[in-house]
C-alpha cells in the first residue's frame, strides 16, 4: 500500500522530531558538582555512578605526607563533557580519563575534569588521579566537637571519616548514596601495619616499606573507607559460626583492656546475624588505636575503628551498624537516625539478650530521666539538621521510636521487620519513608501517627 503525499510528510516530520528529541537528550552536559543533599550540597557528584575504587596510598609518618593514586571506574548516567570529583586541599599533579591525559581545574573542594571527547551515557569509564600533600583532619561541631578524618597518631594515622572526610585523603564521589567496591593498597614504613576494609589479599616487605592490599568486594560508602596505619597486635580466626575475624589493637593499649575486644566482636557478630539477618560482609573485626584526641568510634565497614579500648556496649553498637548504616546506607544525611537509632536500639537488645535490662526498661529510663522542657525533645529526629545530626536525641529518641514501634506491632512482627529491612535494601540505600511503608506492610497496621509523634514532631511525646 502506498502512502499519500500528506502521510509521507507526516512520517518525515515525526521521524525528524524523534531524531531531534534523541539528540537533545544525549547532548553532553557538565556533571553536577553535588547531588543536592541539603546537609552537604556539594558532596557527591552528578552524571555518573561510581562502581569501583582502586586506591594506592603511601604515607610517611615522619613528614605526615600522603602520596596517592586513585583509579575510579564509573558508569556515565548522562553524556558528559566534564565532571567533578570531591577532593579537599591535596595537590593534584595528573588526571587521566580512559588512559588519556585530561584537563582539570580546582574550585574549592571540587576537582573539575574535562576529558578528551564526550563520555557517552551508559558507558563505563575510568579516571585516574595522581595527588599528594599533608591531609588535614576536619573539625567543628558535627562530630561531637572532635576532629575527624585523617588524624595523625604517635606512630601513624587513624582514619575515620564520617560524614564528609573521605575526600580529605582520596578523590571520590563523597556521599553515601554513591557506593562502590574497593581495592586499597597501603605503603607504610617497615614495621607498621596498614589496616583497611574487607579481606587482606596480600602483605609483604620490600626495602624499607611494608605493603598491604585489602579488598572490599561489597558496596561501601566513601566515609566507611579507612587506611589506618600503625603498630598493631593482630589476632585472626573465625567466630563460633565461622565468620572470618581480624582484630588489630595498638600494643600501647594492651594493659588498658577492660573488655576482650576479639571475644565480644565474635559473639556480637554472630548474635546480630541471627537477629538482623546474615552478616553482610566477608570479614568482621576491629581496629583499636591510641588516638585520645578522637572522642568517638566509627562503624568502618567490616572493621569498626575505636580510638581507644571501648566498652562492650560500644562494640555491639558499632557492629550493629554493619547492617544499619553500612549494608543499608542512608539515601540522604537527614535520615541518619536509620543508622544511629538502630545501633542504639541494638545496645538495648544486647542488654536484653544478656539478661541485664529489658528494652522496655531502657526506653523508660531514657524517657523518664528527661523532663518535657529538656532541649533533648526539641530535636526533630527525621531531620535533625547538619550541625546536630549526631545529637543524643538522634540516637536515643531514634531507639525509643523503635521500642514504641515494637510495643505497637508486637514482637513477632517487629523481629520479622528487622531482617526484612536489611534484606530488602542489602548493599543499597534507603530513607525513612521506605522504613515506615515496610513497617506497615509487615505489621498490617497504619502507623503514621506513631512515626509522626516520635520522628517528625518536636516535644516530649505522651505515652
Amino acid at each position: 500500500m502506498a502512502l499519500s503525499r500528506s502521510a509521507r510528510w507526516t512520517a518525515v516530520a515525526t521521524a525528524a522530531a524523534s531524531f531531534l528529541a534523541v539528540a537533545a537528550s544525549s547532548a553532553p552536559t557538565q556533571g553536577a558538582p553535588g547531588i543536592g543533599d541539603t546537609y552537604f550540597p556539594n558532596l557527591g557528584n552528578g552524571g555518573f555512578d561510581a562502581r569501583h575504587y582502586a586506591l594506592d596510598v603511601a604515607y610517611d609518618p615522619d613528614t605526615d605526607r600522603l602520596d596517592g593514586r586513585t583509579t575510579l571506574t564509573a558508569r556515565a548516567t548522562e553524556s558528559l563533557s566534564s565532571f567533578d570529583l570531591d577532593l579537599q586541599k591535596l595537590d593534584v599533579t595528573r588526571v587521566e580519563v580512559n588512559g588519556r591525559r585530561a584537563d582539570f581545574t580546582r574550585d574549592g573542594d571540587e576537582l573539575h575534569i574535562t576529558p578528551h571527547g564526550v563520555l557517552r551515557e551508559h558507558r563505563t569509564f575510568t579516571v585516574t588521579v595522581t595527588y599528594g600533600g599533608v591531609p588535614e583532619a576536619l573539625s567543628g561541631p558535627i562530630v561531637f566537637g572532635s576532629d575527624y578524618g585523617w588524624m595523625k597518631t604517635p606512630d601513624g594515622v587513624f582514619v575515620a571519616c564520617e560524614p564528609n572526610a573521605a575526600s580529605t585523603w582520596f578523590p571520590s564521589s563523597d556521599h553515601p548514596s554513591d557506593k562502590a567496591t574497593y581495592d586499597i593498597r597501603i605503603k607504610a614504613p617497615k614495621g607498621l601495619t596498614g589496616v583497611s576494609n574487607g579481606r587482606l589479599v596480600s602483605t609483604y616487605d620490600k626495602g624499607g616499606s611494608t605493603y598491604t592490599h585489602w579488598r572490599e568486594s561489597r558496596p561501601m560508602a566513601t566515609y566507611l573507607a579507612t587506611a589506618t596505619i600503625g603498630k598493631f597486635d593482630v589476632k585472626t580466626g573465625r567466630t563460633p559460626s565461622g565468620i572470618p575475624i581480624y582484630v588489630a589493637i595498638d600494643p600501647v593499649l594492651a594493659n588498658s583492656n577492660t573488655v576482650d575486644v576479639y571475644a565480644v566482636t565474635a559473639a556480637a557478630t554472630d548474635y546480630w546475624s541471627r537477629v538482623f539477618g546474615p552478616y553482610p560482609f566477608e570479614e568482621t573485626g576491629a581496629i583499636v588505636d591510641d588516638m585520645p584526641e578522637a572522642g568517638f568510634s566509627l562503624e568502618v565497614q567490616s572493621k569498626p575503628a575505636y580510638s581507644a579500648v571501648r566498652n562492650e556496649t560500644t562494640i555491639v553498637h558499632e557492629l550493629a551498624h554493619q547492617w544499619f548504616g553500612d549494608s543499608v546506607s542512608v539515601e540522604r544525611w537527614k535520615d541518619i537516625w536509620l543508622n544511629e537509632g538502630f545501633a542504639t536500639y541494638a545496645q538495648w537488645l544486647w542488654a536484653e539478650h544478656q539478661g541485664t535490662r529489658s528494652a522496655h526498661d531502657s526506653f523508660l529510663a531514657g524517657y523518664d530521666s528527661r523532663p518535657a522542657d529538656s532541649s533533648f525533645w526539641q530535636t526533630v529526629v527525621a531531620d535533625p539538621q547538619r550541625d546536630t545530626m549526631f545529637a543524643s536525641a538522634v540516637y536515643q529518641r531514634g531507639a525509643m521510636t523503635l521500642q514504641a514501634l515494637r510495643e505497637r506491632i508486637g514482637d513477632r512482627a517487629f523481629f520479622k521487620l528487622l531482617p526484612a529491612w536489611t534484606h530488602l535494601h542489602r548493599y543499597g540505600n534507603a530513607d525513612t519513608g521506605q522504613f515506615i511503608r515496610l513497617a506497615e506492610k509487615v505489621s498490617g497496621q497504619q502507623l503514621d501517627d506513631l512515626f509522626h509523634k516520635w520522628l517528625y514532631t518536636a516535644g516530649k511525646p505522651a505515652l
